[in-house]
C-alpha cells in the first residue's frame, strides 16, 4: 500500500505578472511620479549630507546674521550666522527618520496584533479591537504629544512616541483584511490539512494583505513627518542645536518681518516632502487596487 501524498495549497501571493502590471500602472500616474521625484530628491539630500559641499549646520557666525539669500548662502543665514542650507539639508534626516522609524515601529507593533485579532476573533478580537477604538478616540497629534511629553524631550522618544500613536491606525487596517482573506479557499483548504495557525498567517494571509498595508504605510509616513516638526517646533522633539524643520520654524516665528527666509524654506520643504509621499501613496493606491484595470 502506498503512503498517500497530501498537496498543500499554494498561497496565492501577487504574481510577478501582477507586480509588473502595478509597476506599469504606476508609472502612467503622473502625480505618483511627481511625489517619488520628491521624495527621492529628500532622500537622496539626507543621505548625502554628510559629503555634500556644505557648511556645519552648527558653525555660527555673529558677523552674518539673518542674511537674506545671496552667493554665499544660498538659502540665507539665522539668527545666529548659521547657514540655513546647510541646517535644512541635515533637517531632513531627522525628519526622514522620523517618518520612517516611526512607521516601522506602528507596523512592528500593529500589524501582529491586527493578524491576531482578525484570525482568531473570539475574545482576543474584542479585547485588542475595542482597546485600538479607544486609542482612536485620540486625537492622532494629541496622543503623540502627551506620549513625547511623558517619555522627555528628544527625536528618539519622538519617534517612539508617534509610532505607537499609528498602531491603532495599522491595527485596524490589518484587521479588516485578515478577516477577509481567511475565508478564502486556499487559506480553508491549509486549516483543513492540519497546518499550524502560525504558518497560516504568516503564509497564506500576511502575503495578501501586505499591499493595502504598504499604501497606508507610505502615507503615514507623511503624517509622522508633521507630527514631528510639530513636536520639534514643541520643544519635544529634536534637540538644538541639531537641526530639525520644525525647530526651525519654532525659531523663525520670532523673526517673520525681519527674516521671512528662514520660516519659508523649512515651511516649504515640509509641504513637498508630505505632498511627495500622500501622491506617493494614492499611486501606490490604484497601482495595487485589483479592481483597477
Amino acid at each position: 500500500m502506498s503512503d498517500a501524498v497530501i498537496a498543500t495549497p499554494a498561497a496565492p501571493v501577487v504574481a510577478p505578472r501582477r507586480q509588473s502590471r502595478a509597476w506599469g500602472k504606476l508609472k502612467r500616474n503622473r502625480s505618483a511620479m511627481v511625489g517619488g521625484i520628491f521624495v527621492l530628491f529628500f532622500v537622496a539630500l539626507a543621505v548625502l549630507a554628510p559629503v555634500l559641499p556644505i557648511p556645519n549646520p552648527a558653525a555660527t557666525d555673529w558677523g552674518k546674521i539673518r542674511l537674506a539669500p545671496n552667493a554665499e548662502h544660498w538659502l540665507g543665514t539665522d539668527e545666529i550666522g548659521r547657514d540655513i542650507l546647510s541646517r535644512m539639508i541635515w533637517g531632513a534626516r531627522a525628519s526622514l527618520m522620523a517618518g520612517v522609524v516611526s512607521v516601522l515601529i506602528a507596523l512592528a507593533v500593529g500589524v501582529p496584533l491586527g493578524v491576531l485579532a482578525g484570525y482568531f476573533g473570539g475574545w482576543t478580537d474584542q479585547i485588542i479591537a475595542r482597546a485600538t477604538d479607544a486609542l482612536l478616540a485620540m486625537p492622532f497629534l494629541i496622543l503623540a504629544i502627551a506620549l513625547a511629553a511623558f517619555l522627555g524631550p528628544s527625536l528618539t522618544n519622538a519617534m517612539i512616541a508617534i509610532g505607537l500613536s499609528a498602531v491603532p491606525v495599522f491595527v485596524r487596517l490589518t484587521r479588516g483584511q485578515v478577516m477577509s482573506v481567511k475565508t478564502e479557499d486556499h487559506v480553508e483548504g491549509a486549516r483543513a490539512i492540519g497546518l499550524g495557525h502560525l504558518r497560516i498567517m504568516t503564509r497564506y494571509i500576511l502575503p495578501n494583505v501586505f499591499p493595502p498595508i504598504l499604501v497606508q504605510a507610505t502615507l503615514t509616513i507623511a503624517t509622522a513627518i508633521i507630527a514631528e516638526a510639530s513636536l520639534s517646533f514643541l520643544g519635544l522633539g529634536q534637540q538644538p542645536p541639531a537641526p530639525s524643520w520644525g525647530s526651525m520654524l519654532a525659531t523663525a516665528k520670532n523673526f517673520l518681518s525681519q527674516a521671512p527666509w528662514m520660516a519659508i524654506w523649512p515651511g516649504a520643504a515640509i509641504f513637498l516632502v508630505v505632498m511627495g509621499f500622500n501622491l506617493l501613496g494614492d499611486g501606490l493606491r490604484d497601482a495595487l487596487d485589483p479592481k483597477e484595470t
